[in-house]
């Protein structure tokens, strides 16, 4: 089949593509991610990116317009910069720094003046239009029209958070997403289907209709003015009815001394005054309870993982727990400290608790069992109030927590947590119903919210059904978002001093000292905060004439049913990494109870349909082995039909992020996330055409620098194979590979790919050579499965960064295969000598090149701190890495540019030195190490850069006289 090339198919401007995908995780005003949560959402940036470039023609499809190879360099140059260039400019201090302008910023694409959007809208009509063989319309409004007309329809048949179908929408065409999960499936109509409908309508209500004229409203700017408005009487109806659940609190007057039973004091700047002052609560902070299995105490022992409130300086604040033996069993009473002090250990971890009143160890055995018999507790630990000069830590107050306790629920609904599921573990201790995830207090809020948007119909008059359903809707949204934050598994954040919501990983976990907030104080998970985001958004959601969007409930596997043909581009769930359906049902009862009226068809489940979601769960297929059988199938399936569905002209982009824990085989390893993706897309005739590592995480995320978690999601570029694809013998698949697979390798490396990425960027080049064709044969006839073709490529890559060790010098070559054996530790004198003449050195060489310590028939390699002692006249490539890292975790990136500044020779030697010793710590499993050389390949182009731009300062002279 003939087509012309895309040019997601020959190249793209990865560094500025990644650049802004990280960047883009810290947006949060207006920004979509911000209507409502959803895990593992896509960046909008790398999306935007894939489908502009899977519709855009690169330029060595039109050898009659761009005839030479420079001709096409020149054109594709033009197209970059149009994507996404990294320029350096000056911010309001006027320091350096860099940034991405071009159709991947989320500022120039907002930004109606910067023509961002119009220019990257006639490069697609352009490519349309020659496709025809006509030329492009000229105007802005024929060229958006002509994309309307004859583009192709955007689809994604695993829509999720929605960031592929809107950017679809963004870029002009009509765009489509569906989704098995009604709660993505509502995510995905708030985005795409519902502000169309409403744009350049004015407001309803006459407080913002005053504000400026009818014809003043554009996009969804009237549908957000209402929602705000809406909202704002739904909070204030709910603060009448339930206000009091929600006390202030008084801060007493500030101590006139330190230290002792007596330094309670509050964080308060100034001081308190006489007889104290009364402050709004911003959380209260509470401990989970069991009784202590010593019969000889009984208390009601506190399980909690910190006692730490607040870590920033000169605001330091922690819980004291205060044992009273006097009473039987002893009571625990809790007092606020601050200033800086000794913090008290936290008595429950994954082994089990502590009993901080008769130091009792008690199993977690114990804990599960006392919550499954319904005999866990929770106690008042601590109070955080708004003081005049910031958080007010307090000690909590009988009446504080007698008001809390005192809150009846009604229970609109009585569903269950699954019995077992992956990262879902509450139901363990007790937590059976959905329910037992909330306090009593949040229950009420809850219910009082949901019968309060029941009111909203008679509320907003005479404006059509359609609009108060819509209006509704997103209200509807804000209140499921208002259980993220109003949970008992929400904590409490001392770094930041406030509160994180249930959410903050794609887990549902047992939380032991959580925070309940108050939703009424204008802080994190108050709903006025809530609406004020989802406001927000719907102002600048609409992109200009954009085409209305089709969202529909639909399994992705019974797609094949569909007639139109699409661009398919989709992010399918990563094997069991995500439990989406269990994980839903949190947002998914309180979302039923406000809109199983307006959308009845979307919530007439009790629950999240499960048993046809498209992930590996163990637990629901009765076994490791069936769930992957099952996963597989069912992706092959969906496969197969992309592959009907697909329009002829454009490539089918997939995008996959995917590391577990590997299985593994008596040669090598193979990961099974990997194996059962790809194995689906052979199954279902598609070829790999291209593979883009795009980083969409930030590199500094805590996450990603404690436990080398996957930050880069491959995007898989396929084509349908032929049907007269050739076959050939494994000996022909390892030649190839042998041949291909190193440039593929080194291009990833100067893309800068993360070191904890590039076993995982590697799969793509090496399935490209593996997928073209129709089966690999082994010798004895049998095909060739993805699995050993997996292993394949595992070993071809350790084999190319053991290659590297060519690119070295000896001393180098030596640290490497002792650091190996011996990191940083001693070994035998007499084994280092005759490695060291293997290597044509001695060992004195190697100590006064500042890498060996050798003393007493013991040989060890320096540590960093010890190298950078010691400046080398000479530096081997192991000295030039290792101080740089030494410089870059104590200087960051300018000071460890200023020191690759003024060495003799800038080179990557140190970059690809820290890929070889990152490949060598991870299979050894020392993390803390891999973590130094993971960070210094992501820091490289800024340390470069800055390095390159580096002026030594002058030095100062005297004036002779």
């Amino acid at each position: 089949m003939s087509y012309r090339k895309k040019l997601i198919e020959v190249a793209l401007p990865l560094e500025a593509i990644n650049m802004e995908s990280a960047r883009e995780k810290s947006i949060r005003h207006g920004h979509p991610s911000t209507l409502h949560l959803w895990w593992a959402r896509r960046p909008l940036a790398a999306c935007r990116a894939v489908l502009w470039a899977s519709l855009v023609d690169d330029p060595s499809s039109w050898p009659e317009r761009f005839p030479t190879e420079e001709e096409q360099r020149v054109e594709r140059q033009r197209l970059f910069d149009i994507l996404g260039r990294i320029v350096v400019e000056r911010d309001k201090k006027g320091n350096e720094k860099q940034v991405v302008r071009g159709l991947v910023s989320w500022d120039d694409v907002n930004d109606p003046k910067s023509g961002v959007l119009v220019a990257a809208q006639r490069e697609i009509a352009r490519c349309l239009a020659w496709g025809r063989g006509e030329e492009p319309p000229e105007v802005v409004e024929g060229v958006r029209a002509y994309i309307g007309a004859y583009g192709p329809p955007v689809y994604d048949p695993f829509a999720g958070g929605g960031s592929i179908p809107l950017e679809g929408q963004r870029l002009g065409l009509e765009a489509h997403a569906s989704d098995l999960n009604p709660v993505a499936v509502l995510i995905n109509k708030a985005l795409i289907e519902i502000p169309p409908r409403f744009k350049g309508l004015a407001p309803i209500n006459e407080v913002d209709r005053a504000k400026k004229s009818i014809s003043d409203w554009h996009g969804a700017q009237g549908l957000a003015a209402d929602v705000r408005f809406y909202g704002a009487w739904m909070r204030d109806v709910a603060f009448e009815r339930i206000g009091g659940l929600y006390p202030r609190v008084r801060i007493p007057p500030a101590p006139l001394k330190k230290g002792g039973d007596d330094d309670v004091a509050p964080l308060v700047k100034g001081g308190g005054e006489a007889g104290g002052i009364e402050a709004t609560v911003i959380a209260w902070l509470w401990a989970r309870t069991v009784r202590c299995s010593n019969p000889g105490c009984g208390c009601a022992m506190p399980l909690v993982r910190s006692f730490q409130l607040s870590t920033k300086k000169g605001r330091e604040a922690w819980v004291e727990p205060v044992v009273d033996h006097g009473m039987t069993p002893p009571q625990i009473r809790f007092v606020v400290r601050s200033g800086e002090g000794d913090v008290p250990g936290g008595t429950v971890e994954r082994k089990g608790a502590i009993c901080v009143a008769c130091g009792t160890a008690i199993p977690l055995d114990y804990v599960r069992k006392e919550g499954r018999a319904g005999r866990m507790g929770a106690q008042l630990m601590a109070i955080v109030a708004e003081g005049k000069g910031g958080r007010v830590y307090l000690a909590p107050t009988d009446e504080q927590e007698r008001i809390a306790n005192s809150a009846q629920p009604h229970y609109l609904f009585d569903t269950l947590l699954p019995e077992k599921a992956i990262g879902i573990s509450p139901q363990n201790y007790g937590m059976q119903k959905h329910t037992d995830l909330f306090t009593n207090r949040q229950l009420v809020l809850l219910e009082t919210f949901c019968s309060c948007l029941k009111d909203l119909h008679q509320k907003m008059g005479d404006c059509s059904d359609d609009y108060k359903n819509a209006v509704a809707t997103y209200l509807a949204i804000s209140i499921s978002k208002l259980a993220d934050y109003n949970s008992s598994l929400s904590i409490w954040s001392p770094s930041r001093d406030q509160a994180k919501g249930t959410f903050a990983r794609q887990v549902l976990p047992m939380v032991w000292d959580f925070c309940e907030v108050n939703p009424f104080a204008m802080a994190a998970g108050d709903f006025s905060v809530t609406i004020s985001g989802v406001s927000k958004f719907l102002e600048g959601s609409i992109p200009v004439n954009a085409l209305d969007g089709v969202v529909y409930q639909m399994n992705a596997s019974d797609i094949a049913g569909l007639k139109k043909r699409h661009l398919i581009s989709t992010d399918p769930p990563y094997y069991d990494n995500v439990p989406y359906a269990n994980l839903s049902d949190f947002f998914y009862v309180w979302l039923r109870a406000s809109l199983k009226e307006i959308h009845g068809d979307l919530f007439k489940t009790v629950l999240v349909p499960k048993k046809d979601e498209i992930i590996a769960e163990i637990y629901r297929h009765g076994g490791k082995k069936e769930a992957k059988c099952f996963f597989e199938s069912r992706l092959e399936k969906t496969f197969t039909s992309i592959n009907k569905l697909q329009d002829s002209g454009y490539p089918i982009t997939i995008f996959y992020a995917f590391k577990q824990e590997e299985e593994s085989e008596p040669e090598s390893i193979s990961s099974t996330g990997w194996e059962t993706i790809l194995e689906a897309l052979n199954k279902a005739n598609l070829a790999i055409d291209g593979t883009w590592p795009l980083r969409t995480e930030r590199s500094a995320r805590m996450r990603s620098l404690k436990s080398n978690a996957l930050a880069t999601s491959i995007v898989l570029v396929c084509r349908p194979r032929p049907a007269n694809a050739p076959s050939i013998s494994r000996r022909q698949l390892l030649r190839e590979m042998q041949t291909k697979l190193p440039p593929a390798l080194k291009t990833l490396q100067q893309g800068n790919i993360a070191p904890v990425d590039l076993a995982q960027a590697s799969i793509g080049p090496g399935m490209a050579i593996f997928s073209q064709y129709s089966a690999v044969l082994e010798t004895d006839g049998t095909p060739l499965n993805v699995r050993t073709a997996l292993q394949i490529i595992n070993q071809h890559l350790d084999q190319y960064l053991t290659d590297q060790d060519n690119e070295f010098d000896n001393p180098t070559r030596f640290a490497l295969t002792w650091f190996q054996q011996y990191p940083f530790t001693e070994g035998p004198y007499g084994e280092a000598e005759t490695l060291s003449k293997a290597r044509n050195l001695s060992l004195q060489t190697l100590v006064d090149q500042n890498i060996l310590h050798a003393k007493a028939g013991k040989v060890r390699l320096l540590t960093r701190p010890e190298i950078i002692q010691k400046e080398s006249p000479n530096p081997s490539h192991w000295h030039i890495a290792q101080t740089l890292i030494h410089t870059l975790d104590h200087h960051g990136e300018t000071g460890t540019a200023e020191r690759l500044a003024q060495l003799p020779q800038q080179t990557d030697i140190p970059r690809d030195l820290a890929y070889r010793l990152y490949s060598l710590c991870d299979k050894k499993g020392w993390t803390q190490e891999a973590i130094a050389y993971n960070s210094l390949v992501i820091s490289w182009p800024e340390i470069t850069r800055l390095a390159n731009t580096y002026q030594p300062a002058p030095l100062q002279t005297t004036l002779d006289l």
